[in-house]
């Protein structure tokens, strides 16, 4: 069964082809980050219009590089939500029209789901149960996955999500953005204990994140040194805050695992590239048995690859969608 997956939930522009849910024939991603880069973010009018500049071109590569046509497809997979909604609509209109024209499937595709089914395409024997982080520039979510598309959420963020949070500190430090994985480069080079930035438990019982809280202490902190005249070290800086970050996703995301008994922590979205995390994560878990698998940092990011593998399961499941199929900004999983 072949796939054709389309994302433009945020600033990428991605067509996949994905043969029986975790065969990838081709895995096209027009990136915008040059283009937000001088903004210090995405802006979400330039994503929409970029958007609609590429996605006929995208989805044609991805069907040449793949060697198939539109007569080979079985169905169309699109992400609907959430996402920015300019951005969400240009996908969602397009695989309306395609799969209208060639009479063919669509199937609506969540988002965080898509991001957790790229572990399902990197790694071909994984099958659930398993708990998953889902940790990006939007999203921070503890997922217990019992089956393809059964879902739970176990903790999610209250505020910021780490990507976005990374984001914000990276700004401040005059790194640039992406802020992610310039953290993670500069952070190598600094003391992770040089400052005890807070570590946020919202109460005992609780598994959701609060990043707002290390995000603000940082700036205070900074501000201090700078109003007092004070030099600081960025990497130092950088290191901390990665440090404070990934020990609350670790600590939180093996609390799951242990309620759950499962032996398997999946990682995606973003954040999942982050090496300290991976590295962290790994250590942690072994002590209570438990392994941690990821995706390649390719399929970390937006991608349609993985779009089409939960699609591929979706239509498994005859979860398929009508014309009247819109864009769901704020979608819940």
């Amino acid at each position: 069964m072949l796939i054709l997956g389309i994302e433009s939930s945020c600033d990428e522009t991605a067509a996949a082809v994905v043969k029986d849910g975790r065969e990838v024939l081709s895995n096209i991603i027009n990136t915008q980050i040059e283009i937000h880069k001088k903004f210090g973010g995405v802006v979400p009018e330039v994503a929409s219009r970029r958007h609609i500049e590429t996605i006929d071109a995208v989805i044609d590569e991805a069907l040449e590089k793949a060697n198939v046509t539109f007569d080979d497809i079985d169905a169309i997979a699109v992400t609907y939500g959430p996402g920015l909604v300019g951005a969400l609509l240009i996908g969602v209109s397009a695989a309306k029209a395609l799969a209208f024209a060639l009479k063919k499937p669509l199937i609506p595709v969540h988002h965080i789901k898509g991001h957790i089914m790229a572990n399902f395409v990197a790694h071909k024997d994984l099958k659930p149960p398993f708990v998953c982080l889902v940790a990006s520039g939007g999203h921070s979510h503890i997922v217990n996955v019992s089956d393809y598309n059964k879902l739970e959420i176990m903790g999610r963020t209250r505020d910021d999500a780490a990507g976005e949070a990374f984001d914000k500190i990276a700004r401040v430090l005059g790194l640039g953005y992406p802020g992610g994985p310039l953290i993670d480069k500069l952070a190598k080079e600094g003391n992770k204990n040089a400052v005890e930035f807070p570590r946020v438990r919202m109460d005992k019982n609780s598994l959701d994140f609060s990043f707002s809280g290390v995000k603000t202490a940082v700036i205070n902190y900074l501000h201090k040194l700078e109003q007092n005249g004070e030099e600081y070290n960025k990497a130092d800086i950088a290191a901390s805050f990665q440090n404070a970050v990934t020990d609350v996703l670790c600590e939180h995301t093996i609390e799951a695992a242990i309620i759950k008994n499962s032996k398997i922590i999946a990682l995606a979205g973003g954040v999942a590239s982050n090496s300290a995390l991976r590295e962290k994560m790994t250590n942690e878990a072994k002590k209570h048995g438990i392994d941690v698998i990821y995706p390649s940092p390719i399929l970390c990011t937006d991608n349609a690859v993985m779009i089409a593998c939960a699609g591929y399961y979706g239509y498994l499941d005859g979860d398929f969608a009508d014309m009247t199929l819109n864009a769901v900004p704020s979608l819940q999983l």
